[in-house]
């Protein structure tokens, strides 16, 4: 045991060698003398993890009966104060006709979205569907129907002609069946999108699901970036549902989970290394049980899955974002992944979001300038194919 844990370490420490040689040559050196304008002048960031709302949308209620159908109130009582980047509730998301979180105009407002990007120096964002709009448990001729009106819809928000470029869209899919998500993500991409959203997981399956699998691949044969955003946390004994530790807990335990069952399912092992896949929320608590996967790797046949390697040797085969909120947690990231693994997330327009988008990688005591201008714009303008102007 001692053994694989000084190997596991070993390993960690070449990376992190081979990594700082990366950060010392002078090309490096050369290129984020470049960027420090922009890093410091906040230009040219792009954040890739926020959330629409429409401020309405069709009764599909009515049109299919069932029930989880997400609607919107905008009369009535609203709770006072603020709910995200300092805006008062605008409207009440509701579940089955019951409240379920208050919201902001931002969520639908492209004027307000503008401008608190304008004070956040955000250049670019991407677009995503809050997950209530997935209704991966309808039938999937309904979800087909519910993505594809969403998908327009946020296609056309984000070709708003203020709007200049800056927003872009990511697609939803009916996931519950894996040929119509396949048809539909190629239907969004040739309409504008830059990628597609999905859950960590639908129902019982996993990402290591074979027809989920399946998709992924789909995806990278048609180069379409996935951004994997927790939902439908597990909770069976409501242990979950006091402090809002559903958000702060359950969310980031099914991204971690997430990412296990795809490495230990052998996913990894079955997809091509062209997939562009990110997972939100920094990864969950991955990067901190990263080394008792390993070790449980190595000593524990059964705990190896169908993987063909360590846990440690797919760290090269996805990304997170940054939506950490602490330095020492956004160090952990780079140290665990690579500064060209990790990209801006703010979770906009919530009040669990970064507040002041940007600011967590802008101010860490532990980033190079080079480290921060990769996390801020040059990741994601490689893996969503953005075009951002750096002054």
């Amino acid at each position: 045991m001692q053994a694989a844990a000084t190997s596991f370490v070993a390993r960690q420490s070449c990376a992190a060698s081979a990594r700082l040689e990366m950060l010392s040559s002078p090309l490096h050196r050369g290129f984020a003398a470049a960027a420090s304008h922009a890093v410091s002048g906040s230009k040219g960031a792009v954040d890739i993890h926020s959330h629409f709302l429409p401020e309405k949308w069709p009764d599909f209620v009515e049109r299919y009966g069932g029930s989880g159908w997400p609607s919107m109130r905008h009369t009535g009582s609203l709770p006072p104060g603020t709910f995200g980047y300092e805006r008062e509730c605008s409207a009440m998301l509701m579940m089955d006709g019951e409240d379920f979180r208050p919201v902001t105009k931002a969520c639908w407002d492209i004027h307000a979205r503008l401008e608190d990007l304008d004070k956040a120096g955000i250049q670019h964002q991407l677009l995503s569907a809050t997950p209530i709009l997935f209704q991966w448990h309808q039938p999937p001729a309904a979800a087909l129907d519910v993505a594809r009106y969403f998908n327009d819809y946020l296609i056309e928000m984000v070709s708003f002609p203020e709007a200049n470029g800056r927003l872009h869209a990511l697609c939803q899919v009916p996931l519950q069946d894996p040929d119509l998500a396949m048809e539909e993500v190629s239907r969004a991409k040739r309409s504008g999108h830059k990628g597609v959203q999905i859950g960590n997981h639908v129902g019982p399956k996993d990402l290591d699901d074979e027809g989920l699998v399946t998709f992924l691949k789909h995806c990278a044969d048609e180069d379409v970036a996935v951004l994997v955003h927790p939902w439908d946390m597990a909770n069976p004994d409501n242990r979950l549902s006091k402090y809002m530790m559903g958000w702060t807990v359950g969310m980031p335990m099914e991204t971690h989970l997430s990412i296990t069952a795809m490495i230990l399912g052998g996913a990894f092992d079955r997809l091509p290394r062209s997939l562009k896949i990110c997972f939100a929320h920094g990864g969950g608590a991955f990067p901190l049980i990263l080394g008792r996967i390993e070790n449980a790797w190595r000593e524990r046949s059964i705990a190896r899955g169908k993987s063909l390697h360590p846990p440690s040797s797919y760290l090269d085969r996805f990304s997170v974002d940054s939506a950490c909120f602490g330095h020492r947690e956004l160090r952990l990231l780079v140290d665990c992944f690579g500064a060209e693994r990790v990209m801006l997330g703010s979770d906009y327009p919530f009040p669990l979001g970064e507040q002041q988008i940007g600011d967590l990688v802008r101010t860490s005591p532990d980033l190079s300038l080079g480290q921060k201008e990769r996390l801020l714009y040059a990741n994601a303008a490689t893996f969503f194919g953005i075009n951002v102007e750096i002054p």
